[in-house]
């Protein structure tokens, strides 16, 4: 792992949610969100588990993509693949007192949280224990990440088993996924920055719903049938703004003229990411994966998250979330509404 430095650098993070491959980005999405253990930090929302079923307790009040990330041309967004070190972390061939074959059988059905593999006893009785970060597979470039100590681990693999070691001590506590890729510097977000991020986003949500309905018209898959009907009165409107360089004067007055265009997008990306539990709330852990993805492309994505929980229960409401994004409150009965 590699230390870096987050001021003083000549390079900065340019905006640029348009680069990125919308259908690449999604599959990325997918596979983080298969596993209820994932982190990642630098929000200042950091909550374990046991704080987790907490707050779930507590009744919260009523652009033309390119193919590759900036900096990494050379390989595609979507080959990270978090449920490739989520397969790993379910069983440890190399148990120890046990033969090979032994542990396997006992460990494959043995689930593990982030972090930490399974053993099997001399009894044959699986336990969790820490991962060791020196065992993990190698990776690529393309996989390294940054975690919240400013460090650059060779994949989510190795942050995950050093959080472990950590275990117990406040460096442990506050260790977490920051953002993919190296370590580089972060510019704070400005008032301005912030006030102009719903604008890209929305537009950014809307054009992935086109791109994935165009990819559904010859091989189907990606959106539902009922997705697919609601895309497509958007992608066959004939004022729909394209995807491209648009500036911020547009983006708004598009917004304004079209503003049903962008309500469905908003609903169908909360949707997206409250899956562990499906309950109308979105966690730090159901962000993480989107927010860890955009960070190093718009910094202010996480001043953005944090300030859409508005009552700072540390969960973003259905209603909180709309709101950030302008999207006004709709009838409760109708599923997907700001309600």
């Amino acid at each position: 792992m590699r230390k870096q430095e987050r001021t003083g650098s000549k390079h900065q993070v340019k905006n640029s949610l348009k680069s990125i491959d919308f259908l690449a980005l999604h599959n990325k999405l997918g596979l983080a969100s298969d596993t209820q253990d994932s982190d990642s930090g630098s929000s200042g929302r950091e909550q374990s588990s046991s704080e987790h079923d907490q707050l779930r307790n507590h009744e919260k009040h009523g652009n033309t993509a390119n193919q590759h990330l900036p900096g990494h041309t050379e390989h595609p967004v979507g080959a990270f693949s978090l449920e490739h070190e989520h397969n790993m972390w379910k069983y440890n061939k190399n148990a120890v007192g046990l033969s090979e074959k032994h542990s396997e059988n006992a460990c494959r059905n043995f689930h593990c949280k982030r972090g930490k593999v399974c053993h099997a006893d001399k009894e044959g009785k699986p336990h969790c224990i820490c991962q060791d970060p020196a065992a993990c597979p190698p990776t690529k470039d393309y996989e390294h990440v940054c975690g919240t100590d400013n460090k650059t681990y060779d994949g989510t693999c190795q942050l995950f088993g050093t959080k472990c070691q950590l275990e117990g001590t406040k460096i442990g506590r506050q260790l977490h996924l920051d953002y993919m890729g190296f370590c580089k510097y972060i510019p704070p977000c400005t008032d301005y920055e912030v006030d102009q991020f719903p604008l890209r986003m929305r537009d950014w949500l809307k054009n992935i719903l086109i791109q994935f309905y165009e990819r559904d018209l010859n091989t189907s898959g990606i959106l539902t049938e009922k997705q697919r009907n609601k895309v497509k009165k958007i992608y066959q409107n004939d004022k729909r703004l394209v995807a491209g360089d648009h500036p911020v004067e547009l983006l708004l007055h598009d917004f304004e003229k079209n503003y049903h265009m962008y309500v469905y997008p908003v609903h169908w990306q909360f949707h997206q990411l409250d899956q562990h539990p499906v309950d109308r709330l979105l966690t730090h852990s159901e962000l993480a994966p989107l927010r860890a993805s955009l960070v190093p492309m718009e910094h202010c994505i996480t001043r953005f998250f944090q300030e859409c929980d508005g009552d700072k229960d540390k969960l973003i409401a259905l209603k909180e979330w709309c709101h950030c994004f302008g999207i006004k409150e709709g009838k409760p009965k109708r599923i997907g509404r700001c309600a």
